[in-house]
């Protein structure tokens, strides 16, 4: 539906051609230069203003918008009503767009046809084939267009550039762009035969504690002693053993001399310490 609003040429209209703006602000600016006044041979033409109330993208678009506004099946429609709505909406536009309304009008002659056809009794055709509903290729028209409708809307309804967001470009300086070194593919090829050759390398061990038992100890060193009358403090540790073994002969020296099984001399002080047994063997 198309109205029409011109520029007011009464009175009221016309009071203010001559007057400065209520506020003394710029009516607008003309090559940067403020307006206060309207020219005295002003024109404003009475079409100068045109608001679409409804805007329909062709007669198709209008006939759907009637059917679907007034809830009426699409497959059945009521012809008479139709046709009169649709004419109604053409005598409104047909005043103010001549071209507008031609295209309208092949539309509202073929809906006439179709009602005329309806109410005109039907003959009965010699085939199943021939005898058919007036409405059935308009409703395919119809349908057809609908689809072809709902597509563009969903196509609208993807982001686009330019509407929906911008493109940004970012500078970046060339000394912040990475280089990367020229590499021939055997080159990667004998690095990654590499890698997987130490990777054999490498085994998982099970690190146990080793027990070891002060008993044991006493009972070396008491036979270390029966072979020999004294033995040097430093002989009855074995080194190669590390520091675990060194810490438990210790222990096992004190355990003999505290049970008065060996006998520890020292003729003079940082003098070499001697063991020898507490008894004689027999």
């Amino acid at each position: 539906m198309l109205a029409q609003a011109a520029a007011p040429a009464d009175s009221a209209g016309a009071s203010r051609t001559d007057g400065a703006p209520a506020e003394g602000a710029a009516l607008a600016r003309l090559y940067g230069e403020p307006l206060l006044r309207l020219p005295t041979d002003l024109y404003i033409p009475p079409d100068a203003l045109e608001i679409f109330l409804e805007a329909f993208e062709g007669p198709l678009d209008l006939l759907l918008y009637l059917i679907r506004k007034q809830n009426f099946n699409i497959l059945d429609i009521p012809m008479a009503q139709v046709t009169l709505q649709y004419l109604k909406y053409v005598e409104q536009i047909r005043l103010s767009n001549l071209e507008l309304a031609a295209e309208y009008l092949l539309m509202a002659a073929m809906l006439i046809e179709i009602k005329s056809r309806m109410l005109l009794p039907q003959k009965k055709a010699e085939h199943e084939d021939e005898a058919g509903d007036p409405r059935a290729e308009l409703v395919r028209r119809l349908l057809e267009y609908e689809q072809i409708k709902l597509a563009a809307y969903d196509l609208n309804t993807i982001p686009q550039v330019g509407r929906d967001f911008v493109r940004t470009q970012i500078f970046i300086e060339q000394s912040l762009v990475p280089t990367w070194p020229d590499v021939a593919a055997v080159d990667l090829q004998q690095v990654w035969l590499d890698v997987l050759k130490r990777a054999k390398l490498t085994q998982h061990h099970k690190i146990s504690r080793e027990e070891l038992s002060v008993r044991e100890h006493m009972t070396a060193i008491l036979r270390k002693l029966q072979s020999a009358r004294f033995v040097e403090f430093a002989d009855l540790f074995d080194i190669a053993g590390g520091a675990p073994v060194v810490v438990v002969n210790f222990v096992a020296l004190l355990e003999l001399a505290k049970e008065t099984l060996i006998e520890i001399t020292q003729a003079e002080p940082f003098a070499p310490i001697y063991v020898r047994l507490a008894y004689s063997p027999a």
